[in-house]
């Protein structure tokens, strides 16, 4: 049997993919139970976070694995195979096992060093434990997962390196200022009383804002969250707990909502966001620097778009013989008279009209004689010094179509927007808050899919490289001692077949000589075990050796045929073992 891990995450998948596949609790449990149930597998676990899905399966065919694996994600998560496929990523064996290790670290999240997931995974642990659809080999897997994590936390500074995703997000929300100062005195709203949901609710009050209200399909669970933020001995925050009917009424009241839910659909549409926000924003038409000169930030009335100055009868807009419609191109954002998009395509005989028009119309005045430029002044054109340049620009034109700008488009200025009153972080997949929140004036949302964007080009700390260090160790630890593993119930059952030849050898003996004393009978019994043992020890030994070296799963195979052993007892071993192992085991 092999590990296999068939999955997709915010490294291979966008976030409208993520967001269709995601799983909600009941998804997990059923998905977990057709794969055991499926031909190829034996054990499975799903981690599914809010970036990433992955199925883990202990399988004995490859192929037929990744095969069953992927078409059961498909089903489960409602999106096609067709179309999930190209951003399915499939881990075997080794690969399988240094990838879950660098998921624990943290190395492979949007945050990178975030702690976040080793909670994360031993959920996920404790999920395929309840349903008894991890075995040996998962159970040993994920537990080994937690141990690198910690170790990799504790021994390097691998969180220096990136926070947990709502400590991000709220940064995000701050624009990357000081995230307390930005949220003392603010009042909170958090959706959802989960453990991403807790944790915000955590940070939030840490971070200093004067009141947490705490909105929960379950009531029972917002108000235990609530009283534990309430008796938190770090923060003085007040705390309380509503139904989620209120949400509506205490979204009015938030300057900071976060939201986390297994919801299927929006829990806050645009609509309500924007009748929360009804009343705490200026009217569009009281913004400053939509109209008027010198309003703050905004453009005067030339810059918008009004007649510039000399346009009656001699300026730009209505400049005789321009060969342009400029009623037609000038209010496009953006738009030169001079750049290429004015005269691409245009003839030869256009293009020198058209030189002709943009010496007189836009500098004004003689230009060669140095003399001032006078809005709207027509000068006259001196062939004998543009004709060269003409006749170049005109052969342009005929070869491209197009000639180079001549100088820089006019700027698009940014519409004028008001300062947030609502700072929204949707950390749910799929999405609790509607996309559409974003062109909200007073809103400022911050999404997975917007977090993904302002981490990808996030600097790692130099951790990393010793956290990558310990990871590599780790899984040829992992390794060595899974394939040695494997080869143990044969090396107990050929000790078990050693010993059972010596009982029959004693039997034998006492029946051709019946008045052997008991001590005489104890001492040649000894004897002729130790000389087994001795004959076994080096060569089980050694073959451990061998087996826990890559390429070793060979020896116990060798070891079968060699001493005839019986496949059934090798099994009934393991199985025991395995049952021991069960038994012995701990909560995650």
């Amino acid at each position: 049997m092999s590990l296999l891990v068939v999955g997709l995450s915010h490294r291979s998948a966008p976030v409208s993919v993520l967001e269709r596949a995601a799983l909600n609790a009941d998804a997990q449990v059923k998905l977990l139970q057709d794969t055991v149930a499926a031909e190829p597998a034996s054990e499975a676990a799903v981690l599914a976070t809010c970036n990433r899905i992955e199925l883990y399966a202990d399988v004995d065919k490859f192929h037929a694995g990744v095969a069953e694996l992927s078409t059961l994600l498909a089903q489960h998560s409602g999106v096609g195979l067709e179309e999930l496929t190209p951003y399915l990523y499939v881990h075997y064996e080794d690969r399988a096992v240094h990838h879950l290790f660098s998921v624990a670290c943290g190395l492979d999240s949007m945050v990178v060093g975030e702690g976040q997931i080793l909670g994360q995974i031993k959920d996920s642990l404790a999920r395929a434990q309840d349903l008894h659809s991890a075995g040996r080999l998962l159970n040993d897997l994920f537990q080994q997962a937690l141990r690198v994590g910690k170790r990799a936390h504790s021994e390097t500074g691998i969180d220096r390196a990136g926070q947990s995703l709502v400590t991000f997000g709220l940064e995000q929300l701050a624009r990357g200022g000081d995230v307390q100062q930005w949220a003392r005195g603010k009042k909170a709203l958090v959706i959802g009383a989960g453990s991403m949901s807790s944790l915000a609710a955590a940070t939030l009050a840490r971070a200093g804002v004067a009141e947490i209200v705490v909105a929960n399909r379950t009531f029972d669970r917002a108000e235990r969250l609530a009283q534990i933020l309430m008796e938190g001995d770090d923060t003085d925050v007040a705390a309380r707990a509503v139904p989620m009917e209120s949400v509506p009424a205490e979204l009015t009241r938030a300057d900071v909502t976060v939201s986390c839910t297994g919801a299927t659909g929006l829990v806050l549409t645009a609509d309500s966001v924007a009748e929360a926000i009804g009343g705490r924003t200026p009217a569009p038409s009281a913004a400053p620097g939509e109209d008027g000169p010198g309003a703050p930030g905004g453009r005067s009335g030339a810059a918008a778009g009004a007649p510039r100055e000399g346009a009656s009868g001699t300026g730009l807009g209505s400049e005789d013989g321009c060969p342009l419609d400029l009623s037609a191109v000038q209010g496009t954002a953006g738009f030169s008279v001079l750049g290429e998009a004015a005269v691409a395509g245009m003839a030869a005989a256009d293009l020198e009209q058209h030189a002709a028009w943009v010496d007189n119309g836009t500098v004004g005045g003689d230009r060669r004689a140095g003399g001032p430029a006078r809005p709207g002044q027509t000068g006259t054109l001196d062939p004998a010094a543009d004709t060269d340049a003409i006749a170049a620009l005109a052969a342009t034109v005929a070869t491209v179509g197009r000639i180079p700008e001549r100088r820089r488009p006019e700027p698009v200025e940014e519409p004028w927007r008001p300062e947030p009153v609502l700072f929204l972080l949707d950390l749910a997949m799929p999405r609790d808050i509607d996309a559409a929140v974003h062109r909200l004036a007073g809103v400022r949302l911050v999404d997975i899919e917007s977090l993904a964007e302002a981490s990808a080009g996030a600097p790692m700390a130099a951790d990393v490289d010793q956290v990558r260090r310990i990871v590599s160790d780790e899984v040829a630890a992992f390794g060595a001692a899974l394939r040695a593993a494997h080869i143990t119930p044969t090396v107990v059952a050929l000790r078990t077949m050693a010993a059972d030849v010596v009982a029959g050898e004693i039997a034998r003996l006492d029946g051709r000589l019946p008045g052997l004393d008991d001590k005489h009978r104890a001492e040649i019994t000894q004897t002729v075990r130790r000389v087994v043992d001795k004959l076994l020890h080096a060569p089980t030994v050694r073959v451990k050796q061998l087996a826990a070296e890559p390429g070793g799963a060979g020896y116990a195979d060798a070891l079968r045929t060699l001493f005839d052993l019986d496949p059934e007892t090798v099994a009934a071993v393991s199985r025991a073992e395995d049952s021991t192992t069960e038994k012995d085991r701990g909560p995650a």
